[in-house]
């Protein structure tokens, strides 16, 4: 059987208070439970507390030692690209290589403009990044293309570029992963949709005379019961509501119930090929969902 890697969205600032526990605990309780990697999303201004995530991730790789720090998704096209750059070095030289790379280019257009950045860049932008973050990172002197005129620039010291897994579940997205990316990383769409990607991609990066990329999913869960854990209608009209979504298209995506449960709906991931799946925990137990999610990983594995 194939193996099934699980990571976890690392808690919010209101999942901290709430909680009582800081991003290092998290990270460390994360890595005690089993799990693969701990994951931090990047926004910079949503209307509600957000910490960095470069910063954020930085913490947690300094409260760990073997577990995977994962961007969900990092964000390179709005910022200025030696810059972004120098982020994801620092990241790789302080977790010792632990980190992975997603990559996105949404954020909203009012992100954009309070970073001072042309939303209709973004995606250029992004194509853009991904092209020269390995030679950025190999400490390479690199010219900028979008900068005419500046000098060459060289970054030390130099660091290992970190597998990239491109966010999205768009065609474009499928289509940046299949020529620049290492994976694709869609989240919140169904196994159905996962299988029809994975033909596109495995097309696209054939073209390219590249390897399929690997696949990873990204998920919502609310494990066990009790009277702190939200129901799948409640996740799924969640989703709903903050993608635009309909309700019965997104119904069956929150992972719901026992561990057995979870992990039979995550084993049809599997099956259409994705190889890692990044859950996002909700409830008022952040531990609990953490423990059970391991349960869920060990019972994939054997």
């Amino acid at each position: 059987m194939r193996s099934f890697e699980i990571g976890v969205i690392l808690p919010g600032v209101g999942a901290q208070r709430e909680n009582g526990i800081d991003l290092r605990e998290a990270a460390r309780h994360a890595e005690d439970a089993g799990l693969d990697g701990v994951w931090h999303g990047d926004h910079l201004a949503v209307g509600g507390p957000t910490l960095d995530a470069p910063i954020a991730l930085a913490t947690a790789a300094a409260a760990t030692s073997t577990i995977r720090i994962g961007a969900s998704v990092f964000v390179p096209a709005i910022r200025p690209l030696v810059w972004a750059a120098k982020q994801i070095a620092t990241l790789q030289y302080v977790s010792g290589n632990r980190l992975i790379l997603g990559v996105g280019s949404g954020g909203g257009p009012w992100q954009w403009a309070a970073a001072g950045v042309d939303y209709r860049r973004r995606g250029s932008r992004t194509d853009t990044a991904l092209e020269l973050l390995p030679e950025l990172l190999a400490g390479e002197e690199t010219r900028l293309r979008d900068e005419p005129g500046q000098p060459a620039v060289t970054l030390a010291p130099a660091a290992d570029m970190p597998p990239v897994w491109v966010g999205n579940a768009s065609e474009a997205a499928i289509r940046r992963a299949a020529r620049l990316g290492d994976g694709w990383f869609p989240s919140l769409i169904p196994p159905r949709e996962v299988a029809e990607g994975r033909a596109r991609l495995a097309e696209l990066a054939a073209g390219h005379g590249r390897p399929l990329p690997v696949i990873a999913i990204g998920g919502s869960a609310a494990l066990g019961s009790g009277a702190g854990v939200p129901s799948r209608e409640r996740l799924a009209a969640g989703i709903s509501g903050a993608y635009g979504r309909p309700l019965e298209d997104v119904i069956d995506i929150p992972l719901t119930g026992h561990p057995e449960e979870a992990a039979e709906r995550l084993n049809a991931y599997r099956e259409a090929g994705a190889g890692h799946a990044v859950i996002g925990v909700a409830g008022s137990d952040w531990r609990a969902q953490v423990d059970l999610l391991a349960e869920v990983r060990d019972l994939l594995l054997r």
